[in-house]
């Protein structure tokens, strides 16, 4: 699963929406409360761990999120982040094989014979005799090490002991694990958990990559939205990895090997990385030493070196456009800071100010009184959120109306909030709502989870889920308007554009 992201504007919108519901905090009063009933773990081997407890219910959820993403994806191996976040369900010698010890040597011989068929494969002059029988060797190599493979159970055990929620996701930024258990299971959750990190046996690797190769298909080469937004990314970012699809690029599905895949993952899932956020009926006092015993057989190493790549700043507008037989679409977007600077609060209130519900500005311009728009908006961090980013504003022009109008409608909103100060009621508004939205996603064990491991990863200091409230409150009229001016310019602007053509047009 791709979270955050993954192709579409759907999913795009998505992120923007549940960043909304997640950035409005609580007061010094309830973090006071709530450190009483939060403990922080540090294990030698570097994993933070964040114990909540919550006698609500006899459940707990956790959520372990790596601070791994497809940013950290160097040429040739894009899409690799997201094909490990697969092979973490796949078991370890322990479970999800009949016989280890002959499944390893037949895992073995299966990536020789594929590393010797693909060195042919991409080698200058192909022999096609010779790639014919490398391929059946390899063929006849992953059938033998497949016959030990238990199908699913990882999945199996989980939900035959009451597990719900199994899932996972990669991002840009990020690759989380998740699920719930009851809270009579939490030595099997540390058992299984530390497991699959501390030894994956990468089962069905290259099966499991043909079925990568299929999601992008589905997701991004037969959708028009995705196709665009890849495009734009790639033309707004011209050397950040943040250019780069989460899903990797299909040439990189076909090549990344089992090797790859492994190298990627020892530099990467070190403890230190990592963080796991654990709510719900426990009790820290017996919860750490089983943690100790489980999570730290884990080995530590070395934290990986910090991204070196910075975005250049952007000199001059770029515009692209896909021709296509669908629904046309308008897009611009405009770099901005990643979510830890101080600017992050204002970037919430614009979103809020400009696309917040049915009396947004954007809508109420374009959807309502000219009705030249199907549905209008804006969000920020697309795509991602621990870099320098993209914020967005974008439109579905109706049936009777073109791009051209919906940007001119676009720019009259964006001219109108950097020459004129947002009201108070607006901007109370906004703080009113991003309170109400933290308070809703922090309801569930599986929603403070998240939010924890987000705030730890990216600050350092899950607190600041905490005091952003007084970011929140502090945010102005001058603000936006300094904010605004600053950022939204026409050399800093990318768009975007798909421009309906029907299907028989071109061939004529």
């Amino acid at each position: 699963m791709i979270r955050h992201g993954g192709g579409t504007l759907s999913a795009a919108i998505g992120l923007a929406v549940l960043l909304a519901g997640t950035t409005g905090q609580l007061t010094a009063q309830d973090l006071t409360d709530f450190e009483e009933r939060t403990t922080l773990h540090r294990l030698e081997n570097g994993w933070t761990f964040i114990l909540v407890e919550r006698s609500v219910a006899p459940v707990f959820s956790f959520e372990t999120l790596v601070n791994v993403g497809s940013a950290q994806e160097t040429p040739g191996i894009t899409g690799v982040a997201h094909m490990f976040e697969h092979m973490a369900f796949k078991g370890t010698p322990n479970f999800g094989t009949t016989d280890y010890e002959t499944e390893k040597l037949a895992l073995d011989a299966m990536e020789a014979a594929y590393e010797e068929y693909q060195a042919e494969r991409l080698s200058l002059a192909p022999d096609p005799e010779r790639l014919d029988k490398l391929h059946a060797a390899f063929e006849e190599a992953e059938e033998a090490a497949a016959a030990f493979v238990v199908p699913g159970e990882f999945d199996r055990i989980l939900s035959g002991e009451g597990g719900v929620g199994i899932n996972a996701f990669t991002n840009t930024d990020f690759t989380g694990y998740i699920y719930s258990l009851p809270a009579n299971k939490i030595e099997l959750f540390c058992y299984l958990e530390s497991d699959r990190f501390l030894q994956p046996v990468f089962r069905d690797y290259y099966k499991e990559r043909a079925v990568i190769q299929e999601e992008r298909r589905q997701r991004t080469d037969s959708q028009p939205i995705g196709r665009l937004l890849e495009q734009f990314q790639a033309t707004a970012f011209v050397a950040h990895p943040y250019k780069q699809p989460v899903v990797g690029y299909m040439s990189d599905l076909q090549s990344i090997t089992m090797t790859d895949a492994r190298k990627f993952y020892e530099k990467y899932y070190v403890p230190a990385n990592m963080v796991t956020a654990i709510v719900g009926d426990i009790d820290p006092d017996t919860l750490i030493p089983l943690l100790e015993k489980y999570f730290g057989r884990v080995p530590a190493g070395p934290l990986p070196e910090s991204l070196r790549t910075v975005e250049p700043e952007q000199l001059a507008e770029k515009v692209i456009t896909l021709v296509d037989p669908s629904q046309p679409l308008y897009i611009e977007g405009y770099h901005i800071p990643g979510h830890t600077h101080p600017d992050q609060p204002v970037w919430d209130a614009i979103d809020d100010i400009l696309s917040r519900g049915r009396t947004s500005r954007l809508y109420r311009s374009l959807v309502r009184e000219k009705r030249i728009a199907a549905n209008a908006g804006s969000f920020s961090q697309l795509p991602g959120s621990k870099y320098p980013t993209l914020w967005l504003a974008y439109a579905f022009p109706s049936p009777n109306s073109s791009n051209e109008e919906v940007r001119a409608a676009i720019r009259e909103e964006i001219e109108r909030i950097q020459s004129e100060e947002v009201t108070d009621e607006e901007l109370d508004r906004f703080k009113a709502r991003a309170k109400a939205g933290l308070l809703r996603s922090l309801r569930s064990n599986s929603g403070l989870a998240s939010n924890l491991v987000d705030f730890q990863t990216l600050y350092g200091d899950w607190r600041e889920l905490f005091r952003y409230i007084d970011r929140i409150e502090a945010v102005t009229k001058e603000d936006i308007l300094r904010v605004t001016r600053q950022t939204l310019r026409a050399e800093n602007r990318t768009v975007g554009m798909i421009v309906t053509e029907d299907a028989g047009v071109r061939g004529e």
